[in-house]
């Protein structure tokens, strides 16, 4: 008996492609975390010591190993300086939605679950971390799947997922430490339950799977590990200012609205109170509420941390949506903000140095009434009962923005984002380049492009010099004896 596909893996294929896949190495390592790690990943692959992380030589703790291993493997088998660090990553999100999609089907029927994933899998979120050599999305995909994976123990006490659950937790644990367990808390609940928790069965999978390499890692290390990765990164992570990502209370409020685009005005949908007659949706909603609290009492605050959240945001919206009767002005309006594709192209570069200061005004543009292509399309759609389809062209009208993104932006933020094209010049100067006060970001990426052993210029002078001018990126000049610059390379008038 031939196989049977449903129809909308046959979208979902192409869309994966051109969502996660496609022109992934198009842009160098942006940021100062995504060459740190990289670099990491590949001294790992090269030492062949896989329990120590170390950063330009040195041990280095801030996380665990998971991310490492997976950019090390990707060195291992050939892959370039940016696709070893990311198609892992990008694997790891479309698996973790296939698994999603499943999870979600055997909980609230086929067509909830193509809305989830197809809400999740194009979010600017799940996209975009996808794509980045850091360690949010591996966190969110191994904890989302222990989470969803104990839905049927929280809400039937049906343990047959447990063990599968529990590894999945451990997974986490090696993506980001001892974060995991704190979001778990709402499997708390079932105090009566806990006897099915400390069962061999289920604790076993989760030592087998997180513990080696903690032991190992103190044992080759000692005080020095223990000090560095939980006192510093975790709890004066949480409790100090010093690492200069305090944000006030509220900084996630606006952060997730912007994080589920185009989708966010589904967000009104989920506020229905009949919805949480469910327990299963009370689980998510707890997934949600106590992840969210979590986060805002925290000193420190960045937009990936609350990226764990996403897989059940999206499901909640999927759920409301598939039982909502009058979710066509809502579903019109996540299409027309698919115009922030055409709006954000121009000060994306800018974006992504954080040099908001530096990135053209915005001016209308004809592109921006595209949107209205896909609203209309959508608000047939739905009026014809057609509420998959319409989702399913709000999906691939995402897919067209991302594209269009990448080929229209990915030049110039190449360009005035990252360091692969100054590390090149830097190379042809092996030994005679040093730097001088420029960002770390750019620092990191130049280091990982080009090597480690550029120095700084205050304490090693050489005859070339990557300065950067506020505002701009970084650029190598050469100094003549009475300290006039000059560009290092000749400047093409074109």
């Amino acid at each position: 008996m031939p196989l049977k596909i449903p129809r909308l893996v046959w979208l979902a294929a192409p869309l994966a492609y051109f969502l996660y896949f496609f022109r992934l190495s198009g842009v160098g390592m942006i940021g100062p975390d995504e060459p740190r790690y990289a670099f990491i990943g590949r001294a790992m692959a090269r030492s062949g010591d896989w329990i120590t992380p170390r950063l330009w030589g040195e041990a280095w703790f801030e996380k665990p190993a998971l991310l490492y291993w997976m950019t090390g493997a990707g060195f291992r088998v050939g892959l370039g300086p940016e696709l070893a660090p990311r198609l892992p990553v990008a694997l790891a999100g479309v698996a973790f939605l296939a698994l999603y999609w499943r999870l979600m089907r055997g909980e609230f029927g086929c067509r909830a679950a193509w809305m989830a994933t197809l809400i999740l899998g194009t979010s600017a979120a799940w996209i975009g971390f996808s794509q980045v050599g850091v360690t949010d999305l591996p966190l969110a995909a191994s904890f989302s799947a222990a989470m969803l994976l104990a839905m049927p123990w929280m809400t039937k006490r049906d343990t047959r997922s447990l063990p599968a659950a529990a590894a999945m937790l451990g997974i986490a644990v090696l993506a980001k430490g001892l974060v995991p367990l704190a979001l778990a808390a709402p499997l708390a609940w079932r105090v009566r339950w806990w006897r099915d928790l400390v069962r061999p069965r289920v604790w076993l999978p989760f030592a087998v799977v997180a513990l080696p390499w903690y032991v190992l890692c103190y044992l080759r290390n000692g005080s020095a590990f223990l000090h560095d990765f939980f006192l510093v990164h975790h709890f004066q992570r949480f409790t100090a200012a010093g690492l200069q990502h305090v944000r006030p209370w509220w900084f996630y409020l606006p952060v997730l609205a912007a994080l589920l685009l185009p989708w966010s005005p589904l967000l009104v949908l989920t506020a229905r109170r009949g919805l949480y007659r469910d327990a299963r949706v009370r689980f998510l909603a707890a997934w949600v509420l106590f992840g969210f609290a979590f986060f805002s009492v925290s000193t420190n605050k960045l937009p990936g941390y609350v990226l764990p959240l996403l897989p059940a945001i999206a499901a909640l919206a999927a759920i409301a949506l598939d039982t909502e009767s009058h979710g066509r002005w809502t579903l019109g309006a996540c299409a027309l903000l698919l115009v922030a594709f055409p709006i954000a192209a121009p000060i994306f570069p800018a974006a992504a140095a954080n040099e908001w200061a530096s990135a053209p005004r915005l001016a209308f543009h004809w592109t921006w009434l595209a949107a209205a292509l896909p609203a209309a399309a959508v608000g047939l759609l739905d009026r014809r009962g057609l509420r998959l389809a319409a989702v399913a062209t709000i999906a691939a009208a995402t897919a067209v923005g991302v594209v269009y993104l990448k080929i229209g932006a990915g030049p110039a933020m190449d360009r005035n984002a990252t360091a692969r094209g100054l590390a090149a010049e830097v190379s042809r100067h092996p030994g005679g380049v040093c730097l001088e006060n420029i960002k770390r970001d750019w620092e990191y990426g130049l280091k990982y492009y080009a090597g480690p052993e550029l120095p700084d210029c205050e304490h090693n002078p050489k005859p070339f010099r990557v300065i950067q001018a506020p505002g701009r990126p970084p650029a190598l000049v050469s100094g003549d004896a009475a300290g006039t610059v000059h560009p290092a390379v000749p400047v093409d008038p074109q």
